[in-house]
């Protein structure tokens, strides 16, 4: 089993999905936790603590707005400040919005870029430092099957999360030499709360029941007809941080079923 205690890990989004599953595996390995994402803060709260008891690590929140620059920053140096170091860097927050191009709102292309690609750069650019002073650190960003590969009505996340395969390249090949590592995982279907509405939206449009729903978002694109995991998910993120991962360096790692193998 991978030891990371006396490790910091930031993880964006994290208050549920895969954030979470991904907080769980590295808690589980003994990293020290600094949370973020939105919520009602007594479940919020509540989650941290059982987090810190469960696992044995000390845990912390920070609501940081991810689409603002200064928050990004202040979360990475908050996590320092207040845990010491910072070791992994999950860039995970994500959001979505589905229309055709000609229909999409300029500011949904604007959220969307900023929360689910600039964060990750502003993140990035303060947690190299501390990074390289330990020389040591494992940056995994969470780009998607469409970062690969694209679909109609998501031109934002797909623009988005490819970038994020991009950005994760640059910053492996400039952090090549060192003890940092840059990866990506790229999940296909994950039964989040962001694909919940979708198969809701689904559900709803074609009057159809919500297992039916299900079945046909998944078999449009991923042939193991199966669900990936948080936990799944958690496991590989948690592999990366590993010393067998060390010359893993700018890959982007599918999980998808088999989606992006057609």
């Amino acid at each position: 089993m991978l030891d990371l205690r006396g490790k910091v890990a930031v993880i964006t989004g994290s208050t549920s999905g895969i954030g979470l599953g991904i907080a769980r595996a590295l808690a589980g390995a003994g990293a020290d936790l600094m949370l973020n994402g939105f919520g009602e803060a007594a479940a919020i709260e509540a989650l941290r603590a059982q987090l810190g008891a469960e696992f044995r690590v000390r845990t912390r929140y920070d609501g940081a707005d991810l689409a603002k620059p200064a928050e990004v920053r202040h979360l990475v140096e908050r996590a320092i400040a207040e845990l010491g170091r910072l070791d992994v860097l999950v860039n995970n927050a994500g959001i979505q919005h589905v229309a055709p191009i000609e229909q999409f709102p300029d500011e949904r292309w604007d959220a969307v870029i900023a929360i689910n690609l600039s964060a990750n750069f502003h993140a990035i650019k303060a947690a190299l430092p501390q990074m390289k002073q330990r020389g040591w650190g494992r940056i995994i960003n969470i780009a998607s099957a469409h970062g690969l590969v694209a679909s109609t009505n998501k031109v934002a996340y797909v623009t988005a999360k490819h970038g994020v395969v991009g950005l994760t390249k640059v910053v492996a090949l400039e952090t090549a030499g060192t003890g940092i590592t840059c990866n990506a995982i790229c999940p296909g279907w994950v039964l989040t709360p962001l694909v919940q509405k979708q198969i809701d939206d689904l559900a709803a449009r074609e009057k159809i029941a919500q297992a039916e729903a299900r079945r046909r978002l998944l078999a449009e694109k991923q042939p193991s007809g199966e669900f990936v995991t948080t936990e799944q998910i958690g496991a590989l993120a948690l592999y990366l941080c590993s010393d067998a991962a060390a010359q893993i360096r700018g890959a982007a790692l599918s999980i998808d079923g088999g989606w992006t193998a057609q």
